[in-house]
């Protein structure tokens, strides 16, 4: 009987830590990931051409979602000679030069400011629609 016992204490501890090196270890890769950069593309810089102006769009982190889509996170700006646009993530298709967002955006215009939950830029840029709860300033 007394063998039993310490043969089931051995099996709890080796249990225990193998449990203990494998979230030791979850935690350095996380801390790991963390503390890299995680980007693709360093400060991306890319424009949506259309037949009367050009879009140019701007973001200090850019990551590839696939051949044409590129995530751009952290201070993205679109700005033409109508308008910018300030948000932190856009999903830039650059085939389709279309942008969307789903995090809160400002437009600016020298007659108007929106403040948006969200923007699709479609058309060519030619069309901007905004989403969520949107605001309208007129000047």
């Amino acid at each position: 009987m007394f063998g039993v016992i310490i043969i089931f204490l051995f099996v709890i501890i080796i249990f225990y830590k193998q449990i203990n090196l494998t979230y030791n270890n979850n935690v350095i890769i996380e801390k790991t990931i963390n503390s890299s950069s995680t980007a693709d593309i360093s400060e991306p810089k890319f424009a949506i051409n259309n037949e009367s102006k050009k879009i140019y769009i701007t973001a200090s982190q850019g990551n590839f979602i696939s051949k044409d889509e590129v995530l751009l996170n952290k201070n993205v700006k679109f700005k033409s000679s109508d308008f910018s646009i300030e948000t932190e993530k856009v999903i830039f298709n650059r085939d389709k030069q279309t942008a969307k967002s789903k995090t809160k955006s400002m437009f600016k215009s020298k007659n108007a400011t929106i403040t948006s939950d969200g923007f699709n830029i479609h058309d060519k840029g030619n069309k901007i629609i905004f989403y969520g709860n949107s605001y309208l300033i007129l000047k």
